[in-house]
């Protein structure tokens, strides 16, 4: 069930994603009076699932989710209509057009993809505001998730205090601070002791494929148990507290889960409190070192959060502040991927990918966070200078614009073939991580 509503959720973002996009196209088309002939959700090479034509454009849906496409008359693109292209210009195809409707024709996709991402934000911090967690307020410190927060030098408990020197007032925005800023130094405490930690490139690079390195530590409460659960078969409930194994007391879910991992195959006493009471209980632990457990994660239980709530005037300008920054920090994101110090290409990823950072149950605001951000990274993906995309098309128009002389039908479809096989080989690639991470994730249950 979890799977399923990821999926849907991704389908239904996607969707509503390409549909915008492409009314951009196709209000500019119509607008300056082309010729649109179709006007498609996914792609729909040999067949498609529903079509059907009003006027001059056919509309329908492909079978294909790789994206979608409106076909405008006169214009080389995915369709490749050499024969279209041979025949004397028509006053309402594409070519015929003046060079400037041209521009405003092929950018119309990535302006309504952006101002959507801004009208959505908007939306989102009216109906439900901005909740967060102060960095000061993980009273606990962190809980390191994986080796590379070892590997620079945290430790569970650890209280992070700024990153270069500069205070982070939102705790989950250590994270990307350090990696779009390429931070070089992490101040922490450490029990009375402050410490200076040193950030490399390598960690940099790291820190690109595991952007969750490190949590908030919060008290051991158990929030629910797997299928196949020991701990659950044993006695234990939804909101005991446990705090020692085999008389070794302790308080934070990682403590928990580092003594049961030198305990497999052992038979160990769990002591907890429920409704104030201590109880204890004998559980086998598995050779996996769990029990099956899941603890409560529910910051508003353990810290002082802060709120911000917007009237729907002041949503506006917030909205398009967090747009904007979204934007920014995207951007910023660019350079990574393409260096080779960072060897940010490694963590590209796919559908899978994309389809992973939906929740596993159905939360509109997550939703429509998730998909005014994949709508910005639309929009600055199609106005990449790439042949293929709506950025190569653009960059074309603008050569024509500024020397008066237009690339050939031939250069262009020349262009075209080598966006798409580009493209393509960026496809095959991102999501060839993908099933090395599926597969990774498989094993590792």
């Amino acid at each position: 069930m979890v799977i399923l509503i990821k999926v849907i959720q991704f389908l239904l973002s996607l969707s509503i994603l390409i549909i915008v996009h492409e009314c951009g196209h196709f209000f500019f088309a119509k607008l300056f009076k082309t010729r649109v002939e179709k006007f498609y959700l996914f792609f729909d090479p040999w067949f498609s699932l529903f079509k059907y034509k009003k006027g001059d454009t056919e509309y329908g849906i492909g079978w294909l989710p790789l994206g979608g496409y409106v076909k405008i008359s006169g214009m080389i693109d995915e369709s490749m209509d050499r024969e279209a292209m041979k025949l004397p210009p028509q006053p309402y195809e594409f070519r015929s057009k003046p060079s400037w409707q041209r521009l405003l024709i092929m950018l119309g996709g990535v302006m309504v993809n952006f101002i959507m991402a801004l009208v959505i934000y908007t939306g989102v911090l009216y109906a439900w505001g901005y909740e967060y967690l102060p960095t000061a307020n993980a009273k606990y410190g962190i809980w390191v998730t994986d080796s590379i927060g070892y590997q620079i030098g945290l430790k569970n408990g650890d209280k992070i205090l700024s990153v270069d020197n500069e205070k982070i007032e939102d705790f989950h925005h250590i994270t990307s601070t350090l990696v779009l800023n390429q931070a070089k130094t992490i101040q922490v405490q450490r029990d009375s002791v402050k410490l200076d930690l040193q950030v490399s490139q390598d960690d940099i690079a790291k820190l690109l494929k595991a952007p969750h390195f490190f949590d908030a530590r919060v008290p051991f409460v158990i929030d629910d148990f797997t299928k196949l659960s020991v701990a659950k078969d044993a006695g234990m409930l939804s909101g005991d507290s446990i705090i020692a194994i085999n008389d070794q007391p302790f308080r934070f879910f990682d403590e928990f889960r580092s003594q049961l991992q030198t305990m497999k195959g052992q038979t160990v006493k769990v002591t907890l409190i429920r409704n104030s009471k201590p109880l204890e209980f004998t559980v086998k632990v598995p050779e996996t070192g769990m029990l099956g457990i899941a603890p409560v994660w529910d910051y508003n239980r353990f810290f002082k959060t802060n709120s911000i709530h917007y009237s729907f005037l002041k949503s506006i300008p917030a909205g398009i502040k967090r747009g904007f920054t979204a934007c920014s920090d995207y951007l910023k994101q660019i350079p990574l991927i393409f260096s080779r110090k960072t060897k940010g290409y490694e963590s590209l990823g796919g559908f899978y990918s994309i389809g992973k950072i939906f929740p596993g149950v159905w939360d509109w605001q997550a939703f429509w966070n998730l998909t005014a951000f994949l709508s910005i990274i639309l929009a600055i993906m199609n106005i990449l200078p790439i042949p293929a995309l709506d950025g190569g098309h653009v960059l074309f128009l603008l050569y024509e614009m500024v020397t008066g002389r237009k690339p050939s039908d031939k250069f262009l479809e020349y262009a075209q073939i080598t966006g798409m096989v580009l493209l393509l080989a960026l496809l095959l690639f991102a999501n060839g991580n993908d099933v090395v991470r599926l597969v990774k994730d498989v094993l590792h249950k």
